[in-house]
């Protein structure tokens, strides 16, 4: 069927008519993409089919697109008396791969995604604004034509994420998932006056511990004290802020395991990628939380997550952020036999921590009381590592307390702060370290002389 723009004297147009015509088009292909492809992956799912790959999708895709624009074509014929008008077969090719790449690709994101300085990206509707890995923030143009292609464009990023679909509608107006890059997305709609999307790139998926030396993340004392308590399966928790690179530190000390420990990592959303590395960790197994379905069934929270981690036999077991009642179990699996188990927590201080944890056990189903989860979080957790920026460069994170726990009295977690923040920020060895921790960690390959250096710590 040939489409084509009437020639003059044939249909009367004018420039907001093909506009109109234009935005019809599109609205119907996207429409049409969005509900035929998911309701063959929920045919798929409930004749319990393999999952379509991504090939196999873009084939799908393709063709459910060129059906869609004969049909529309057909209608818009129909109905030329009302308005109707048919677009050439450029602008609809045009359109036909602009969909495609909404769906299979990142449209308006694209090129900030593809800036590696940008570790941030704020969207409001049509306003974005970025953070650069030195700190700096800039406002940049749309990434969409309006907040009804962002809804769109976020819906059909998430629908496709990870290891199953995640909805994004005003029964749902809160999504998280990871793109295929390893971004973190999480965005709203519905209960905000305009959508809004925040999404997080870690710069740095493998990395180790040396190299959080060479960024300047750590010295070369608590390089070697940090991979002695990793190798010598102490429980660790890191701490910090918002955005301050507790998934990365939690990478680097996760290269510290040895290659022949089974793995168990638990997230809301996959970030840590341990399992994307099979030369240093072979033997993962990553779990995601599932959030309920439209009926409000088949949800698996974390703490689910965390209680059948123990039925598969890992070595240890690694939660990318405990923020609710999982930390009773993970507290749990910490104190039976799961040593060397990691874990992350917001927090503004190293001490802070046991506060927001006692908080987060009494959400969970136990109801414990604090002299209880404080006993609990005594008998399981061996190391604090909280995260700072230094005072003299806003764009660095930097080790900045850690903190050894020896045990609880009442409401109360007592620790010993044995590297304590320095002028700077940057954590200087502090209070001594019992002594059969210092033992184990000897024995692990920590070298104790590297704290006594009159020239500073923090030196290459």
């Amino acid at each position: 069927m040939t489409r084509a723009l009437a020639g003059p004297g044939e249909l009367p147009y004018k420039a907001a008519g093909e506009a109109a015509a234009v935005d019809r088009l599109r609205q119907h292909l996207r429409s049409s993409l969005s509900e035929q492809l998911s309701q063959r992956i929920r045919s798929d799912e409930a004749a319990e089919r393999p999952p379509m790959n991504m090939q196999q999708r873009q084939r799908l895709a393709e063709a459910i697109l060129t059906d869609a624009a004969e049909a529309h074509a057909r209608a818009e014929l129909h109905n030329t008396a009302d308005g109707g008008m048919l677009v050439t077969p450029d602008v609809e090719q045009r359109l036909i791969k602009q969909v495609l790449d909404e769906v299979f690709g990142l449209a308006g994101l694209e090129p900030l995604l593809a800036d590696h300085d940008i570790e941030n990206i704020n969207i409001n509707g049509d306003r974005v604004f970025i953070r650069c890995a030195d700190g700096t923030r800039r406002r940049l143009p749309p990434v969409v034509g309006s907040d009804t292609e962002l809804v769109e464009l976020i819906r059909d990023l998430a629908a496709r994420s990870g290891v199953e679909e995640r909805r994004f509608d005003r029964g749902s107006p809160i999504v998280n998932f990871q793109l295929p890059g390893g971004e973190r997305v999480s965005a709203v709609m519905a209960v905000t006056t305009r959508p809004s999307v925040s999404i997080r790139r870690h710069r740095f998926s493998r990395v180790n511990l040396a190299q959080l030396r060479e960024l300047g993340s750590i010295d070369l004392a608590l390089e070697s004290f940090l991979a002695a308590v990793v190798r010598a399966k102490r429980n660790v928790l890191v701490t910090g802020g918002t955005s301050i690179g507790k998934t990365t530190m939690l990478r680097g000390l996760a290269s510290a395991i040895p290659c022949w420990e089974r793995l168990v990592t638990i997230e809301d959303v996959f970030e840590l990628g341990l399992d994307e590395d099979a030369d240093l960790h072979p033997d993962v197994v990553p779990l995601q939380a599932r959030e309920p379905n439209i009926e409000g069934q088949g949800g698996i929270s974390m703490s689910d997550l965390v209680w059948q981690s123990l039925r598969m036999s890992p070595d240890r077991v690694i939660v990318g952020e405990v923020r609710g009642p999982e930390v009773i179990p993970l507290t749990n699996a910490m104190s039976m036999g799961n040593d060397g188990s990691m874990g992350t927590l917001h927090s503004s201080s190293s001490q802070g921590a046991f506060t927001k944890l006692a908080a987060y056990a009494v959400q969970g189903p136990e109801r414990l009381p604090i002299e209880a989860t404080n006993l609990l979080v005594a008998s399981a957790l061996h190391f604090v590592v909280h995260l700072d920026k230094p005072r003299d460069d806003a764009s660095k994170r930097v080790v900045s307390s850690v903190r050894e726990v020896v045990g609880a009295e009442g409401a109360q977690v007592i620790s010993n702060e044995c590297w304590r923040p320095g002028p700077d920020r940057r954590a200087v060895p502090a209070a001594p370290l019992r002594t059969d921790t210092v033992d184990l960690l000897v024995e692990a390959g920590y070298d104790p002389d590297l704290c006594d250096r009159s020239d500073g710590w923090w030196r290459p």
